[in-house]
C-alpha cells in the first residue's frame, strides 16, 4: 500500500481537502492508504463555512510517502506554524514528495523547498505568491507543475489534474484512466490555467496611463505602435515605456497584446464569428496569428477555447 497524508490547515477549502482524499482513496483498484491530518488531532477550522475533525497530526507526516497540501483561506497573510514547517521539511528529508493544491503552494513556499523552482497557484494569487516568495519561479499559465519531489497545482479542480498525473507516474495510465472515468473528470485537459482567469482589462494598475489604455481598449482593430500611445499620453515613447512597465509589469506591446487576446476571447465566447473575422476585428491580422499569441498566452487554441467556454444546445 501506498501511503498519503493529506495536511488540513486552518482555513482549508473542503474541495482542496476533498480531491486527493477521494482519488487515493483506498479500495481494490487504487492500492493507497490515506490518513487526514492536521497540525494536531482533532477539530480544524476551515473556510466555507465547515471544519474537519483529523483523527492524526503530524505523525502522519513521518509516515506518508506522499503529502497534499490542500488550499487554505488568507495564505498570504501569515505562514504556517513553526511546527508544520518543521514536518514538512523532515518529510521531504525522508524522501516524501510534497503535493500542493491551489493556495497550498504558499505552505510548501514557507519550507524554501521551492526557491528556484517552478510552481504555481490559483491564478488569483500569483502575483501575492511571486511577492511573498520572490525566489520561486512562479508560473501562472499552467494546471499544475510536477518538480520531482515538489508539486504545486493551480486552482480548486486543478487539483484533479495533480493527482491523475501522480496516479499515471505511480501507476500507469490505464490506472490514471480508470480513475478519471470514476471521477467523471477528463483524464487530460487542454491548455492551462490562463484560459479560466477572467477578461481583466482594464485593470486598475495605476493612474498615470489609464486614460491611454482606455483609449487603447477602444481601439484595438487599429495599429497601436509605441509611438502612437506615447502621442496619446503626451510623453516621449522612452518615458513612456519605462513609466508603463512600472505601473503595469508588462511593456506596451506586450500589454497591447495581451488585451487583444482578451477581446479575442470575449469574441469568441459572445459571437459565432469565425476565428479569421475575430483576429482582423482584434488587431491581430490573421487567424494563424491569433492561434499563435493565444497558444503562447493562453496555452490552448482558439477552437479548444470556444468548444470550453460555450455551450451549445
Amino acid at each position: 500500500m501506498r501511503r498519503v497524508a493529506v495536511l488540513v490547515l486552518e482555513g482549508a477549502k473542503p474541495l482542496d481537502v476533498g480531491i486527493p482524499a477521494q482519488v487515493f482513496t483506498t479500495r481494490a483498484s487504487m492500492p493507497y492508504e490515506v490518513r487526514v491530518c492536521g497540525a494536531a488531532p482533532g477539530l480544524v477550522t476551515g473556510g466555507d463555512g465547515l471544519s474537519y475533525h483529523v483523527a492524526h497530526g503530524l505523525d502522519a507526516l513521518e509516515w506518508a510517502e506522499t503529502v497534499f497540501l490542500p488550499g487554505y483561506r488568507f495564505p498570504d497573510r501569515e505562514d504556517p506554524p513553526a511546527a508544520v514547517v518543521e514536518a514538512l521539511l523532515a518529510a521531504h528529508a525522508r524522501g516524501a514528495r510534497l503535493a500542493a493544491i491551489s493556495t497550498g503552494a504558499f505552505a510548501l513556499a514557507a519550507t524554501g523547498l521551492l526557491d528556484g523552482r517552478r510552481a504555481t497557484t490559483h491564478w488569483h494569487y500569483t502575483r501575492a505568491l511571486r511577492a511573498k516568495h520572490p525566489l520561486v519561479r512562479v508560473d501562472e499559465n499552467v494546471l499544475f507543475v510536477d518538480e520531482g519531489s515538489v508539486l504545486t497545482s493551480a486552482g480548486a479542480a486543478s487539483g484533479i489534474d495533480l493527482c491523475l498525473h501522480i496516479l499515471r507516474g505511480d501507476l500507469g495510465v490505464a490506472a490514471s484512466n480508470h480513475a478519471a472515468r470514476r471521477l467523471v473528470a477528463a483524464p487530460y485537459r487542454s491548455g492551462g490555467q490562463a484560459q479560466y482567469v477572467p477578461r481583466s482589462l482594464p485593470e486598475p494598475l495605476g493612474e498615470r496611463f489609464a486614460a491611454t489604455r482606455e483609449w487603447a481598449l477602444h481601439r484595438l482593430g487599429e495599429p497601436l505602435t509605441l509611438d502612437v500611445l506615447a502621442r496619446h499620453a503626451a510623453v516621449s515613447p522612452r518615458t513612456f515605456s519605462r513609466r508603463f512597465v512600472e505601473d503595469t509589469g508588462y511593456t506596451p506591446m506586450q500589454w497591447v497584446m495581451r488585451a487583444r487576446v482578451d477581446l479575442a476571447r470575449e469574441l469568441l465566447e459572445r459571437t459565432e464569428r469565425s476565428v479569421e473575422q475575430i483576429a482582423a476585428d482584434a488587431g491581430l491580422g490573421t487567424g494563424a496569428n491569433l492561434r499563435t499569441h493565444f497558444q503562447r498566452i493562453l496555452g490552448t487554441t482558439p477552437t479548444e477555447y470556444r468548444r470550453t467556454f460555450v455551450r451549445r444546445d
